[in-house]
Order: structure tokens, then sequence, then C-alpha cells
């Protein structure tokens, strides 16, 4: 897992559950002496743990954290390539340009860095679905990074999901309608 994913994991658990946690989550998870650099790799190992103390300690489900994670950091995967986004694009073009775009020149930049992969097919104007393929099996974070985008773009944007990887589909199968 990239560093910045762990370091913007930081941000979120200061956020949305207070200073002071994140020790506590480290410590349960047994990484209490672990600080994480933006720049490094680490284990994704590292975020199921954090994932999982956040749930013991919350209440929440598992899958919830992660999709108020994505939310959380979608403005912020936004303005790391401000110059692979078009000033005329909003949530679903984004999303339809990701892989080509943001994902390509990740996977080139960063050698360790291994973003999931997206298949994206426009279906209608306001219609693509997406098929999400990752062995780490987030697809939580990938609806929440949705959500933050539509909220960014001030946009409504249902999504469903005809299958998921969790359940034992070969794929994350999400269809997105935008509703403006």
């Amino acid at each position: 897992m990239h560093g910045i994913i762990l370091a913007e994991m930081k941000s979120f658990v200061d956020a949305t559950f207070g200073e002071g946690v994140w020790r506590e989550l480290l410590a349960a998870s047994q990484l209490s002496s672990q600080s994480y650099d933006a720049g490094h790799y680490y284990s994704d190992d590292h975020v199921r743990k954090i994932v999982v103390s956040a749930s013991h300690r919350t209440g929440l489900p598992i899958h919830t954290i992660l999709e108020d994670f994505g939310e959380f950091i979608a403005p912020q995967l936004l303005s790391m390539y401000p110059a692979l986004i078009k000033p005329e694009w909003k949530t679903l073009e984004v999303i339809e340009n990701t892989e080509e775009t943001i994902h390509t020149l990740v996977r080139s930049q960063y050698g360790n860095a291994i973003p999931p992969y997206l298949r994206v097919h426009r279906t209608g104007p306001k219609d693509i679905v997406i098929f999400y393929d990752s062995p780490r099996k987030m697809c939580s974070i990938a609806k929440g990074i949705i959500k933050g985008l539509a909220k960014h773009f001030d946009e409504t944007i249902r999504v469903k999901e005809e299958r998921c990887m969790l359940s034992g589909a070969p794929d994350c199968t999400l269809l997105l309608t935008g509703e403006n």
C-alpha cells in the first residue's frame, strides 16, 4: 500500500474519530511504533489491521469505515493530479478516465503502487458501468471515492452494486447513474 494512503488514513481517523485515536488504533493493531511516509510503500496488512481496530473500537462495519475513508480522500486524490483532470469533467468523466490517466501514471511513477484496475464503459449519457478488480478487494473505498467525487462536483450519483469480489465474484461491478 502506498504511504499516501496510510497518511490520508491518519488524517481521516483524526478528522472522524478525534485526535489521539490514531495512536490507539496503531497500538491495537500492533503497529504502535509505525509512522508512515507518504513516499514509501507498506504492506497492505497495515490498512487492514488499522481498519479492523477502528471497527472494533467504533462498532462500525469495516465496509462502512472503508467507504467513509474513500469519500474523505476523494478531494485529496483530485488535487494530486490536477493536470490530468479536464476542467469540464464531472464525476462520471473523472471515473471514466481514471484508468487511462491517473492509474497509468501512478503505475509508471511508483513501481510498487498497485491501484485497482478499472474497466469503465459508458452505457448512456448519464450512466457508466465499472468493473473493479484488485487483489486487495477494497471496493468499499472505490464506492466512497465515487461519493466523494459526486460531493466535490455537487452532483447526485446513484451507485448500484451488481456483484462483488467479497461475495466470490471475479470483480466488483458497479452501475452508476447521474441524476443531475
